[in-house]
């Protein structure tokens, strides 16, 4: 069965790649068509697919490499030059409009689940938060939107997910042992906080090592292009199980590392990211079929009101309001303040933060709980944001018909 359902896999993703120019049109994005596959293919009393997640250990190590490789790109690729030039608006996003969308979920989930546990809670505040562009990369395309938006949202994105990962793992260690009588609040944070110290020890150990390494190496012509994309592949495999040998978290080692390499990068062939790049893709999109199966778990259950209109306003007014009052005094315009608050589409890090959620807390704890709220809410996301892509390209497109000639112009 296993084997089967990674030829279907396979299959369905190879009728994209030769398809995806036309299904483009349609804003049909990879992530999408494996999530349709999905649902399709597990759902109902007899689907021809199922996935057993029983094992929970196998399957817990493996989402967090797949979260591990993801953001080690997610931080290589993250444009110096914008964040030089951006600063001001990168700051206010990163420092001030992340951590108050972090707080507005959380009080929304106050609102919406009173008898939930305050750090259940505060947990899947953290899984619903993150962006993830991907189910929304013809926006970050599309050359009718100022360049600098798009630069801004990339930079964004990039580095959110690694931001949010160790309140993510505060969150489910105080979230887990709320349910373990008799222990201690204190101990569990602590041993949160080492975890975290030994991951950012551990990542900018091997991520500033291997830089260093790999730039003098390709300086002195002591390697070839090939190689360095194989060297580059390991670095996040390396600092993932060097912090997990010293007790820390092995994605935020992962993160770390790729921030420190990155400088080195820029003195490496073009392109050496891109194995580490396409092997992400790969993992994420199976990701996204296993998703499907769980979007159709949850519609097989039926629909919960008060899920569904959490999921509502954490994708839209969570974040737009922060953003707005964070940007105000920028030279951005109210127009393009608006288009940053609203385009935070949600993803594969929610996905892999509410399977791990699902794993670390028992039932009774919150962890289907999380899980059905991420579902929905990277449903509606998804649903959201893809939909409103195009309109929001022709009004910017309008916009700069209507706009006066510069002063000056001939």
């Amino acid at each position: 069965m296993v084997l089967l359902a990674v030829t279907v896999i396979a299959g369905i993703l190879f009728t994209w790649c030769v398809l995806s120019r036309r299904l483009a049109l349609w804003s049909i994005t990879a992530p999408i068509a494996m999530m349709g596959a999905g649902l399709a293919l597990t759902s109902g009393s007899d689907p021809p697919l199922v996935f057993d997640l029983g094992d929970l250990a196998g399957f817990e190590r493996s989402v967090e490499v797949v979260l591990a490789l993801l953001l080690f790109v997610d931080a290589t690729e993250v444009p110096a030059g914008v964040i030089r030039r951006e600063r001001r608006v990168v700051a206010r996003l990163l420092g001030l409009a992340l951590p108050l969308t972090l707080v507005a979920a959380f009080l929304a989930a106050l609102v919406f689940f009173p008898d939930r546990p305050g750090w259940v809670l505060a947990a899947l505040a953290t899984v619903v938060v993150p962006l993830d562009l991907a189910p929304a990369a013809a926006v970050v395309r599309d050359r009718r939107i100022p360049a600098r938006l798009r630069e801004v949202l990339n930079v964004e994105g990039g580095l959110s997910d690694g931001i949010v990962s160790p309140v993510f793992l505060l969150c489910v260690a105080a979230a887990a042992q709320s349910h373990t009588p008799g222990d201690d609040y204190a101990e569990a944070l602590l041993d949160a906080v080492g975890a975290a110290g030994w991951a950012v020890g551990a990542g900018a150990f091997v991520g500033w090592g291997a830089g260093r390494v790999l730039r003098r190496s390709w300086a002195r012509g002591w390697t070839l292009p090939a190689a360095t994309r194989l060297a580059v592949l390991s670095v996040p495999i390396a600092a993932y199980t060097l912090a997990g040998a010293l007790g820390g978290n092995g994605f935020i080692a992962s993160f770390v590392a790729g921030v420190c390499v990155a400088p080195a990068l820029r003195h490496l062939p073009e392109g050496t990211v891109t194995m580490t790049d396409d092997l992400v893709t790969l993992l994420t999109l199976g990701l996204w079929f296993l998703f499907g199966q769980l979007v159709g778990d949850e519609f097989w259950d039926g629909f919960h009101l008060s899920v569904v209109l959490y999921a509502l306003l954490a994708v839209t007014l969570v974040r737009l309001v922060p953003v707005l009052l964070a940007l105000v005094g920028t030279d951005l315009s109210l127009s393009d303040r608006l288009f940053l608050g609203w385009m935070g589409p949600r993803g594969v890090t929610s996905v892999v933060f509410g399977l791990l959620a699902a794993i670390e807390l028992p039932a009774a704890g919150g962890g289907d709980f999380i899980s059905r709220v991420m579902v929905i809410t990277v449903m509606v996301s998804i649903v959201l944001h893809g939909l409103s892509g195009e309109p929001v390209g022709r009004l910017y497109a309008r916009h700069r018909r209507t706009a006066p000639e510069p002063r000056g112009a001939e």
